[in-house]
């Protein structure tokens, strides 16, 4: 890894901060500064060529609100959410891998009994999905948290799109005694990333490919254990190899096998780890 340039510029800006009582804070502020003065300083940025990058992260956040998350996406395809996940989550033994969350989460989805359908009957292949709930040893975790979402058949998350109900395609189940789980959705279908903003302009302009992969979505919690955010992605779905947001693991490539005519199950565990 190259080294950091520095300059006097760069220790006077760093220096400001010694009066900084959050030490964490300090630290992450004063490694910022440094690193973008080096990047500055090692593309011998143009005054256009900043503004123009001022220009475009005041318009990521101009096109943001309550139902729309751009600075995530734009984290996602620079690849800096999996870079974090990566830090955070580790792959143990027994443990299921995480990955991004995406911009598309709605918290408060509702919570349904075991078996149920999630929210607002939506059209698709019906797709019924089972699985136990374990800590890394394989004992079943009971009365963990599952909380599920994931696009329709157009591509579009209930938030993206005002005529859907606020909750469809989520809803939120919890596992038995023996840490089993059962909740009925539709097949998930492969999409585009949300191109109409300045995330899709700057996709466009380096010719970057805007697909995800067919995902379901699952938030897992317990008491006492780690939280985990994660997908499923459908084996063989078209995309798989070039995720625009790096979030495909070998390990979350799942079967959703076919049991009828236009019918489909996926069965899988997850594997908690313990808090520290």
């Amino acid at each position: 890894m190259p080294a950091l340039i520095g300059s006097q510029l760069t220790d006077e800006v760093v220096s400001r901060y010694k009066d900084c009582s959050d030490p964490r804070l300090k630290e992450i502020m004063t490694s910022l500064v440094k690193h973008l003065h080096s990047f500055a300083r090692e593309m011998k940025l143009t005054e256009q060529e900043w503004i123009k990058g001022i220009e475009f992260v005041t318009s990521v956040g101009q096109i943001c609100d309550e139902m729309r998350q751009e600075f995530i996406l734009l984290s996602d395809v620079l690849g800096l959410s999996m870079t974090v996940v990566e830090l955070n989550h580790g792959t143990g033994a027994g443990e299921t891998e995480a990955t991004v969350q995406g911009p598309f989460y709605v918290p408060g989805a509702p919570e349904l009994p075991k078996g149920a359908t999630v929210d607002g009957n939506p059209p698709g292949d019906p797709l019924d999905v089972t699985g136990v709930i374990h800590d890394p040893k394989g004992k079943p975790i009971a009365n963990a948290l599952i909380d599920v979402w994931q696009a329709g058949e157009d591509g579009l998350y209930s938030n993206q799109d005002p005529k859907k109900p606020k909750y469809e395609l989520r809803g939120k189940f919890r596992s038995d005694r023996d840490g089993t789980y059962h909740f009925k959705s539709v097949l998930p279908k492969g999409y585009q990333i949300p191109t109409d903003g300045p995330v899709g302009v700057l996709m466009r302009a380096t010719n970057r490919a805007p697909w995800r992969p067919a995902h379901l979505h699952f938030m897992v919690s317990a008491e006492g254990y780690k939280p985990l955010t994660t997908h499923l992605f459908v084996k063989g779905a078209p995309h798989i190899k070039e995720d625009a947001v790096f979030g495909v693991k070998e390990s979350l490539i799942q079967d959703f096998k076919a049991v009828g005519k236009n019918t489909y199950a996926l069965k899988y565990d997850f594997g908690l780890s313990p808090r520290a």
